[in-house]
């Protein structure tokens, strides 16, 4: 397999807009970018020779803007001289200059207090794959275990490169940025926050797995959310009968990381962690289908603090999604969205993603898809 697939995120016609696209690593930035702006000047911050150049001189930038007379530039890895952003917004207001910046991390631009264009910059983020990208590509079995990565998808020795994208970016190069004073205990909480993926944060616990402070396991998943490594995910807190559960889950943006950093191998259906992985499948296309199609909902969970719970809540109760990797589904599965029913009794649809091979509709109005049809559902807009 080596295809090229194309992405689903529309960005701005060269010099119309100045923007920031945002993205982990290797989710296909600068490929997108390259394809969209062919002809734009191109600064990559990752070229040891221009970072050192650009680090030093951030004013060559608009030196050079000025004399070449350019109308639109590229800047990949902005965050790696925040600097650059000053003179950016300047040769915006003053010269009518564009920018497209791209990075994977936002956290040195925001805890440097960097220059973030007065808001004039639009943004945009661009995730792993989608499975509606991939069309006939698409392969469940495949992306749960590989993950959404475009290179790594398309591999056939996914965990060789699994390996090198956890050791020389996760641990090294957030260490090396100094977003981390030590490895060795941001290395054990990569490892206890993957076994935790799509669970209630407890910090506590993972604070005394990792052996550091609650404060600092806090802001290891601070550091994760800023590199785009990760996102959490908000309880829902309206409780008109019930108690509700108050942690907030965290889910990794990409499935094949959690596999590699959790020691799953290989995955089968059937098998728990196989359903826990295509939870966080479902989140995925959740997320990507929230910024490419700019719909801006609000995700969140529904859990009673008996452990009855719906994966995902949008907006106010427009929508409610479960999650369940079977291949036959009965009353146990339907449980959470039965019970959720009891207490808003004005929830939109009710959708259970599953295995089985054909949509169906229960009784009282559960609709039940497998994922094809999930994806051509929420793609086409019709569930929210």
């Amino acid at each position: 397999m080596n295809a090229h697939y194309k992405r689903l995120l529309e960005l701005p016609d060269a010099g119309s807009e100045t923007f920031f696209l945002w993205g982990a690593r290797q989710t296909g930035k600068s490929s997108l970018l390259r394809l969209s702006y062919g002809g734009a000047k191109w600064i990559d911050l990752l070229k040891a020779d221009e970072f050192r150049r650009y680090s030093v001189n951030p004013e060559y930038l608009r030196q050079e803007a000025e004399q070449e007379r350019v109308k639109f530039v590229v800047i990949d890895e902005v965050q790696k001289v925040p600097a650059l952003l000053d003179e950016a917004h300047w040769l915006h207001e003053n010269r009518g200059v564009r920018f497209a910046l791209c990075g994977s991390s936002a956290r040195k631009v925001k805890r440097g207090a960097a220059n973030l264009l007065g808001g004039r910059g639009i943004k945009f983020e661009l995730y792993g794959l989608s499975g509606h990208e991939l069309k006939d590509d698409f392969d469940l079995k495949r992306m749960l275990n590989n993950g959404y990565l475009p290179r790594i998808y398309q591999s056939a020795s996914p965990h060789r490169l699994l390996n090198s994208y956890v050791s020389e970016y996760l641990k090294e190069e957030i260490a090396a940025e100094g977003l981390v004073r030590s490895l060795p205990p941001f290395s054990g909480f990569l490892t206890a926050a993957a076994f935790s993926d799509g669970d209630p944060v407890n910090y506590v616990n993972i604070a005394q797995d990792v052996g550091v402070s609650r404060e600092a396991v806090r802001g290891y998943f601070e550091i994760l959310s800023d590199t785009l490594v990760g996102r959490f995910l908000p309880p829902y807190r309206k409780r008109p009968k019930r108690r509700l559960a108050v942690a907030a889950k965290f889910y990794f943006s990409d499935v094949g990381v959690v596999n590699f950093l959790a020691l799953r191998r290989h995955i089968e259906p059937g098998s728990e962690l196989f359903g826990k992985a295509f939870e966080n499948w479902v989140f995925h296309e959740l997320c990507c289908y929230n910024a490419y199609k700019e719909v801006y909902a609000e995700y969140s969970f529904w859990k009673l603090s008996t452990g009855v719970e719906v994966d995902f809540i949008v907006n106010q109760m427009e929508c409610a999604i479960e999650c369940k990797s079977s291949r036959k589904i009965t009353d146990r599965h339907l449980k959470g969205l039965r019970e959720l029913k009891k207490d808003h009794p004005k929830v939109g649809r009710r959708i259970l993603v599953c295995l089985e091979p054909k949509p169906r509709r229960t009784d009282d109005g559960i609709e039940i898809f497998p994922p094809q049809s999930f994806l051509d559902q929420l793609w086409s807009g019709t569930f929210f």
